[in-house]
């Protein structure tokens, strides 16, 4: 078990041809590789600059890079535009695509004995350590797991073994590991390293991973005092090790304490990134431990045109919408297809305010009917942007009509926390 390279601090800055220079040290210290796969994030975390070390690493490995799997989880393929984009010069016909209903392989399971321990009784589920089939039966020498550590609504700290278990993962893994999350309590998690869904992957990690060679490379990326984004931190091992530091400096640079509660938030999804409220509800789990009681967040969404990614679980939002904790967790008693995507029901879980805010939620391309049907409030998107512009906006604290709001141009690169909402 070892630390290939670990470099980072709140006020870091790692160019690009220093970023470059790092993982080549690191990929040398490995010695000699064959045939490597790569495991990035997808286009939803195109800001990681996951894309460009992805790029890196085949220019190291050249020819010996064999496959590129995008670590889909339930999200679409990616398209040739969004391959070009975010991953460069490295060659279209690398790349793979992951089907989380039918590319996977069971690698063992977690007992349900753990899972009720970690779950404090909550749940006795056993959990299926599932990846895609090319991580077991692809003949790889070295898998190279590449993502951003930042605060995560569903397992507190993402990246690491989430990566290879939810990234290139199966549905019952998906579903049942999101499911922990929600029902453990998103604001019990949010922004720590050890929480009951990391404990499972852990497990499997420890358990049934042991002979993939899995070598993780971590950035922790923030907006410096021009608001670029650049990488704070590059962290490259093969065990917890590099995750722990990398989640110990995104606390500092991605967490945002405040001293006062937002009485209004305002957050905009750029239309590139976020075109469902299966991703667009970032805009919920990452503000709402700031948000005081009868606050409103006004989400700005030109981008988005539909609920879920998937077409099942589209189907499912639209039928019980975000209606709070109590109420779903009835529905997955009664409804079986609720029940067999666990996944959906935790991410109406995240997605509700519980009656406790104001969700108006102002998009390009949904109607008042269908915004409404899902138990949010609707904004007009014309009228909101003209009175909010993002343009005019900076990053936090703004004075609009003499009204005093919170604006928050991107909610997938931090968190926002009460310190009196946040205590262990």
């Amino acid at each position: 078990m070892s630390l290939f390279f670990a470099a980072g601090s709140p006020t870091t800055e790692i160019t690009p041809s220093e970023a470059r220079s790092n993982l080549f040290q690191a990929l040398d210290r490995l010695g000699p590789r064959n045939k490597v796969l790569a495991v990035p994030p997808d286009f939803t975390r195109m800001h990681s600059q996951s894309g460009l070390l992805t790029e890196m690493a085949w220019e190291y490995y050249g020819d010996r890079l064999t496959d590129v799997l995008p670590a889909l989880g339930t999200h679409k393929p990616m398209s040739d535009k969004e391959i070009a984009t975010m991953y460069g010069r490295t060659p279209r016909a690398l790349f793979r695509n992951h089907d989380w209903r039918n590319d996977v392989v069971t690698l063992g399971e977690v007992p349900g004995s753990f899972m009720h321990e970690v779950s404090e009784g909550k749940l006795d589920y056993a959990w299926p350590a599932q990846v895609n089939k090319l991580l077991r039966d692809g003949g790889h020498d070295l898998i190279l797991s590449i993502g951003q550590v930042v605060p995560h609504e569903v397992v507190g700290m993402a990246n690491y073994n989430k990566n290879i278990f939810v990234g290139t993962g199966g549905s019952i893994g998906i579903h049942r590991s999101h499911f922990l999350g929600a029902v453990y309590g998103m604001e019990r998690m949010m922004g720590r390293a050890d929480t009951p869904v990391r404990r499972v992957l852990n497990y499997a990690s420890e358990h049934f991973a042991q002979n993939l060679p899995i070598v993780y490379v971590q950035t922790v990326v923030g907006k410096n005092a021009v608001g670029k984004l650049v990488i704070r931190g590059l962290y490259i091992g093969d065990d917890a090790e590099c995750f722990e530091l990398a989640a110990a400096l995104s606390l500092k640079v991605n967490f945002k304490m405040m001293d006062r509660e937002i009485k209004k938030a305002v957050v905009f999804l750029d239309p590139h990134e976020f075109k469902s409220t299966w991703l667009g509800n970032k805009s919920i789990y990452r503000t709402r431990m700031a948000l005081a009681d009868n606050a409103e967040l006004i989400v700005l969404a030109p981008g988005v045109h539909e609920f879920g990614e998937d077409a099942a679980i589209d189907v499912l939002i639209r039928k019980y919408g975000y209606c709070g904790t109590p109420r779903t967790l009835e529905a997955v008693k009664e409804d079986p297809q609720l029940a067999g995507n666990l996944s959906a029901a935790a991410h109406l879980i995240h997605g509700s305010s519980e009656g406790r805010f104001t969700i108006r939620y102002c998009p390009g391309h949904l109607t008042r009917q269908e915004i409404e049907g899902v138990h949010f409030e609707y904004g007009d998107l014309a009228q909101m942007t003209t009175k909010y512009n993002p343009d005019k906006l900076a990053d936090g604290w703004n004075t609009v009509d003499g009204e005093e709001i919170f604006y928050i141009s991107n909610p997938g690169l931090g968190l926002w926390a009460y310190e009196g909402r946040f205590k262990d």
